[in-house]
Parts: C-alpha cells; structure tokens; sequence
C-alpha cells in the first residue's frame, strides 16, 4: 500500500516537473530609457501576460571597422548601463518576471552589426579583448542577479564567421562565470551557420523571416510563408538537439510589414495595424505549441506605456495597439 502511494506521488510530481520545464517563455523585448523604473512601468508588461523580459544594456563602437567598444562610460542611457541593468532586474524580479540579459552593440549612425568586420589581425586582437570584456562584465552581472538567460552577442555574424576560436574560448570564458542557460542571438539568415551551437544551451533566433509580398496577408497565408523558413529551423533543431527561442520577432504595424520585417524604424510606410496583429497570430500558431520551441520576446515594449504606440503608430512596438490585445491573449493561452 505505502508503495503504491509512494508510485501515485512521484507521478503527480513527474507530471508537474514536466509542466514545468515545457513552460514557454512568453517575453517582451524591454528597452533601456534613460530613467529608472518602477512598479507603473511594469505593470502593463504583466497586463500582457509576460513571464520575461529581455533586458538590453549597450556597447557602442564608431563604425564597422573600429575594434573598440566603450561601455558604462556615462555617456549612454540608464538603462543602457550596469547600473541601469541591475535597478530594472531588481523591479522586474520583484514581481516574478524572469530575466535574459541580452548586451548589444550599437554601431554609430546605425549600421548593421552583422556587417562589423576588422581589416587585420591586430584589429581583430584588440576588438576580441574588447568584447570580451564587455561581455563578461554582464555575464558577471548575470549571475550576480540570477538572470535565467544570457545572450552572448546579437546579429555579429561576420565577427562570428571570422573568429570561430574566439567564440568557442569566450563560452568557456563564460561559464566559469555564469551558471545559466547561454544563447546566441542570430540574425533570421544567420542562424544555421553559427559555428557553437553545440556549445550553448538554446539555439537563438531574431526571427524577422521574409513571409509575404502582400500588403496585409492574411494569417493563413503567413502561415504558408512560414512553411520553408520553418522546416530549415527544425533541420537545425534535430541537428543539435537543443530548443529553438525567438530571441526577438515582432511585426510593424505597417503595410508590407511580411515582406522584409527586419527593416528599421526609421523606415516609413502606411499605418497598418490589421497586418501586425496577423503577424503575431501567426507566428504563435505556428511555434508555440511545438515541444522543442521555448518562446520568445517581442520586439520591442517601452517603459512609458501610455506616452507610446497608438494607433497612428506604425513601428514595431504593440503598445496602445490592437496587437497589444492580441499578444495579451496568446501569451495567457
């Protein structure tokens, strides 16, 4: 009789225990202001049902071809900072929210990471050191918070193609360091030829994947844009046997927004906000349900909830938006 109880009690717990670890991980990608933050900050990130939160502090070099990076100078915003880090994970802790630290670099006048490239070895030497002091500052911090997540770079892929013994020595650099779960936050095209995936712990995706050429398709067709962009991502999946997260997806409320979703704010078009919240239903549809998918974060969520977004707004946040709506209701299911 005791063994038969104690065989009932281990299969309720196994069944929790599995719950658990299949969680999703329903984030918003948060951005750094130049303020603190407090409890009416993050409250409208609960109203959507988010259980983490991406918290992004940042380097700065002068242009692709410049080895060093300057950080927690001064110069940059608060919560661009350590400082600033630690005060938002400190808030964002308090009310059970999760945390992935995700350091970025920000190239001056806003080129593409992806493109940082050096011109000798020299150079190379000194961007390396340099990187790997700022990245390990925050994995430092990481751990000294207990961040769930640590991203270790976001879209570098020709510093990722050219230095692949760096990369794989600055993990283990890591590790001794912080004790969580890594990721790598590959750009949509990027992902399949990043050389460490073995050595990381989730397979990072910004998923800006093109869908459609169509001025508002409609979800079953994003779903049927998906269909190859997909099937490459659970090639990868099977390969290395690690779970994919969306390290950043998110649509514009715009139209066209399928057809190249990685362009950048600064790049104008028609308000459309029927096109976003397609956008998001159907990338739902498509990866949260699936065993190996662990989540993602939407790009991007302010601080100052009720001062952004709206429906004049065409950028990528959902603030103030029917894709608010939508996302509070996918990510409560």
């Amino acid at each position: 009789m005791k063994a038969t109880k104690f065989l009932f009690l281990l299969l309720i717990f196994l069944q929790v225990s599995c719950k658990s670890q299949t969680k999703k991980i329903n984030g918003l990608s948060f951005v750094a202001s130049r303020d603190k933050i407090d409890t009416t900050h993050i409250n409208p990130a609960l109203k959507v049902h988010s259980n983490y939160v991406a918290l992004m502090p940042f380097g700065s070099i002068k242009d692709l071809s410049s080895p060093s990076i300057r950080y927690n100078s001064g110069r940059e915003w608060f919560g661009e900072s350590k400082r600033g880090l630690l005060q938002y994970a400190e808030e964002f802790q308090k009310k059970q929210v999760k945390i992935m630290v995700k350091p970025q670099l920000w190239v001056w006048r806003g080129e593409f990471t992806g493109l940082i490239e050096m011109q000798s070895e020299e150079q190379w030497k000194i961007l390396e050191d340099s990187y790997s002091s700022f990245i390990l500052t925050y994995a430092k911090v990481a751990q000294e918070i207990n961040a769930n997540i640590l991203c270790i770079g976001t879209e570098l892929e020709k510093f990722v193609l050219n230095r692949p013994q760096y990369w794989l020595n600055l993990i283990v650099k890591i590790r001794e360091i912080y004790k969580g779960k890594l990721t790598y936050a590959a750009n949509w095209d990027e992902f399949k030829r990043v050389p460490f995936l073995n050595e990381i712990d989730l397979i990072g995706i910004d998923a800006y994947f093109p869908l459609s050429d169509k001025k508002t398709p409609t979800v079953k067709e994003l779903e049927i844009g998906w269909k190859p962009h997909k099937e490459e991502i659970i090639r990868i999946q099977k390969k290395f046997k690690k779970p994919v997260l969306f390290t950043e997806f998110g649509y514009r409320s715009v139209d066209y927004n399928a057809k190249q979703p990685w362009f950048v704010d600064r790049f104008e078009g028609n308000v459309n906000l029927q096109a976003q919240v397609n956008g998001l239903q159907a990338i739902h549809n498509q990866f949260w349900k699936e065993e190996w998918f662990a989540g993602g974060f939407a790009w991007k969520w302010f601080h100052k909830h009720k001062n952004v977004g709206g429906k004049k707004d065409n950028r990528f946040t959902p603030q103030n938006k029917p894709a608010e709506a939508t996302i509070r209701k996918l990510y409560q299911q």
